[in-house]
């Protein structure tokens, strides 16, 4: 053979005296023998790695506990706002019966010759929310059917069509059933009234048979005239548009009801009053 080693060989060899060229100075720097440095040279990476898994583990705990004590507060905010949720509706509610009571003390309910009782409502049409409600009074304190329903600020709500025990239903002014006769305040014409729903009129109500001649003006008041089932003076509406019917002989207007049907919670029966 020409060469006695081969080129392959001669490098692993020359390397092999180079790492134990190393391994000698590494040796006498350090004091190690060559198997402690062996050792530690194959344990080093394990050590580095687990020290890594053990840093990596503690960020994992300490962020589970961090992730259950936020989990914790905030359940307990939750219910903390729940709380204050709740004493604001609380609140609220008592403000405005506090509202009603005061209007109570100025109440013409108070007038000699009417005998009320208050109710709340409990429900109202589901056919048709504003025509129709129940409230939560019956025959059990006197109400029967035809009594009329008005607000603390003797405001015309309407008339009780239906009673049992301890519930009956009003149906309201809108309702195209109801013709209740009526006056223009200020001027005195009068006219009968009815619910607007009939016509088209939603929300309105219609006062018919005025006479052609009748000077109606925006924002007049109308109150009822006095009947066996209706007091006087009870507040309908309030004029906001008029013209004439359709014979072109008598007039009509068109009124913004005095109460808002259907932001009513509580209402007044009248069970007897005096006929002026």
């Amino acid at each position: 053979m020409k060469h006695f080693f081969s080129a392959r060989i001669r490098v692993i060899l020359v390397a092999a005296l180079l790492i134990a060229l190393i391994l000698i100075v590494v040796s006498s720097l350090t004091g190690l023998k060559l198997p402690e440095m062996l050792v530690q040279g194959v344990l080093a990476p394990i050590r580095s790695g687990v020290s890594k898994l053990t840093d990596q583990a503690e960020q994992l705990y300490s962020y589970m506990f961090e992730y259950e004590s936020l989990a914790a507060e905030n359940e307990r905010l939750k219910e903390e706002l729940a709380q204050i949720e709740d004493q604001a509706r609380q609140a609220d509610s008592i403000a405005r019966e506090n509202e009603r009571l005061r209007n109570m003390l100025n109440l013409p309910l108070t007038q000699e010759g009417y005998d009320v009782v208050d109710s709340y409502i409990i429900s109202r049409s589901s056919a048709d929310w504003s025509s129709t409600f129940t409230i939560n009074r019956g025959t059990n304190v006197g109400i029967q059917e035809g009594f009329c329903v008005i607000t603390a600020n003797g405001e015309l709500v309407g008339l009780v069509s239906e009673v049992g025990s301890n519930y009956a239903v009003v149906k309201s002014v809108l309702d195209s059933s109801l013709e209740i006769s009526a006056t223009i305040a200020s001027s005195g014409y009068n006219g009968m009234v009815q619910g607007g729903y009939a016509s088209g009129l939603d929300g309105l109500l219609r006062m018919d048979y005025l006479p052609s001649s009748a000077v109606i003006r925006n924002k007049d008041q109308v109150v009822t005239s006095g009947s066996t089932v209706y007091p006087r003076n009870l507040i309908m509406g309030y004029v906001v548009d008029a013209g004439f019917d359709d014979t072109g002989v008598a007039k009509y207007a068109l009124l913004e009801p005095a109460v808002n049907i259907g932001s009513l919670e509580q209402v007044f029966i009248i069970t007897e009053y005096s006929v002026e």
